[in-house]
């Protein structure tokens, strides 16, 4: 009788004799089966994602640096002078005008995505829209406004031209952020990265047509390639939008205010990083010789390069750190920033010091005996490249924790420190000289950041960022 209730007991699941037992064991190792096997296989989808983001980021790397070797050896100096001019007015005027939505479209769309509010996201979509739009024809505008003085702000001939063209780039370029951001909340950075390599490969095919025929054919050249990539991002990025769950738009009233805060401090953020880059060449233009622009412009391939080094990593911190944020994960985040410093240090060590022996017989290999010259500027540069490459993080964690002002404080302290010394020691050194201000600058962007991470790592974020 016994027995017959413990077979009962089994049966209904409530105390399950021994005949149960090795099925239950079964069933359970099949599970943990099933689960490792699972893990392996999203563990191998995400690294092949990061693999093909790397590969899609370093061949769009090699493409540019193609297209600027081509571009300095086929202009020569003076001719590649009025384009790395042309092409700096162009960022420069892009970025401070045209509204940088594209983070805040990162760290709100996710905070939307993990909360499964699909009618603000879709509300936020079409906003960054217009805004983008906005923002690129102020700077088209601004562009033609300058073409006619270039020649006598910067003293030299040929300028009004290419800038005229260049004023349709901010346009043609806008829809390009918002679609990319469309993958990357699918977590497709994998796709981003090729569509970079796509985007600089016609940028090198429009560039090596247009040079041996002058610069203006060659900034022809670049609009013509910008609309091409510009269509191909822009049909990828509506195709993953479309993906989003079906929903009506919902308004952002509780997070207008937030937003626009957010889009202000970052548009100010990548308005002052853009100094960098594209305010010094122009300030060294304005006092020195039209030639000391070309050669600056060739002593920054190593911070070109080592910014494309660290490309893949920056953008695989801000997809994936955002998403940890959202999700409360902050020491996984602070672990992954360690990580990266430490793994970035480790390869500069070994590179800088053959890149530093080697530079003079790098410029003449790679771009010609003219550049030569660039010779010391393009070391002082390097050294800088450096500490940009171990502080790469820079970019993306500030966004991450949503506190894009840190880039402003910061990037700012940078640029007050940049301008001055650029217009003094470019006007006395000239190429060298503005390379020197750089140096300056980048050190003391590094020594900010890194006393204001350790005070975020160790205050906590909400005590240690508040505006």
């Amino acid at each position: 009788m016994q027995e017959e209730d413990g077979k009962r007991e089994g049966e209904d699941g409530r105390s399950p004799g021994p005949e149960r037992l090795p099925e239950r064991r079964v069933q359970q190792a099949g599970g943990h089966r099933a689960a490792t096997i699972l893990g392996r296989v999203m563990a191998s989808r995400l690294i092949g994602r990061r693999s093909t983001t790397a590969a899609g980021i370093y061949v769009s790397a090699i493409l540019g640096f193609l297209a600027t070797v081509v571009a300095a050896r086929v202009l020569g100096v003076d001719d590649f002078a009025l384009l790395a001019i042309v092409l700096a007015a162009v960022g420069l005027l892009q970025t401070l005008l045209d509204l940088t939505v594209e983070e805040a479209l990162t760290k709100y769309g996710f905070r939307f995505v993990t909360a499964g509010e699909w009618g603000k996201l879709r509300r936020l979509f079409r906003r960054a829209m217009a805004v983008k739009l906005v923002g690129a024809v102020l700077a088209g505008l601004a562009l033609l406004v300058l073409a006619p003085f270039a020649d006598a702000i910067f003293s030299t001939e040929g300028l009004a031209a290419p800038l005229a063209i260049a004023a349709l780039l901010p346009l043609v370029q806008a829809p390009e952020g918002p679609a990319a951001t469309a993958l990357i909340l699918h977590g497709r950075y994998d796709v981003r990265g090729s569509f970079l390599a796509l985007s600089m490969g016609l940028r090198l095919a429009g560039v090596a047509i247009g040079a041996t025929m002058g610069v203006t054919e060659a900034v022809v050249g670049i609009v013509v390639a910008q609309v091409v990539a510009t269509a191909c991002v822009a049909l990828a990025g509506w195709a993953a939008f479309r993906r989003f769950p079906a929903a009506a738009d919902v308004p952002l009233t509780d997070e207008t205010g937030e937003l626009r805060r957010f889009v202000v401090s970052s548009s100010l953020a990548t308005g002052v990083v853009s100094l960098r880059t594209s305010l010094a060449p122009l300030l060294l233009g304005v006092v020195a010789p039209a030639v000391q622009v070309g050669l600056f412009r060739a002593a920054m391939i190593p911070q070109q390069g080592f910014g494309t080094l660290s490309a893949p990593a920056r953008m695989i911190l801000l997809t994936e750190q955002t998403a940890q944020w959202e999700r409360g994960e902050h020491d996984r985040v602070f672990a992954g920033i360690r990580r990266y410093s430490t793994g970035a240090a480790a390869l500069t060590a070994v590179l800088v010091v053959p890149l530093f022996v080697l530079m003079p017989d790098l410029l003449r290999l790679v771009l010609g005996s003219e550049y030569v010259a660039a010779t010391d500027a393009a070391r002082l540069v390097l050294v800088a490249a450096v500490l940009q490459f171990v502080f790469g993080w820079t970019k993306s964690f500030p966004v991450t924790i949503g506190r894009p002002n840190l880039r402003v404080w910061t990037h700012g302290l940078e640029t007050l420190v940049l301008v001055p010394l650029t217009l003094a020691f470019g006007a006395a050194w000239g190429a060298t000289g503005a390379a020197a201000a750089l140096l300056v600058a980048t050190v003391v962007f590094a020594v900010a950041w890194a006393l204001l991470f350790v005070r975020v790592r160790r205050d906590g974020v909400t005590v240690a960022v508040a505006p």
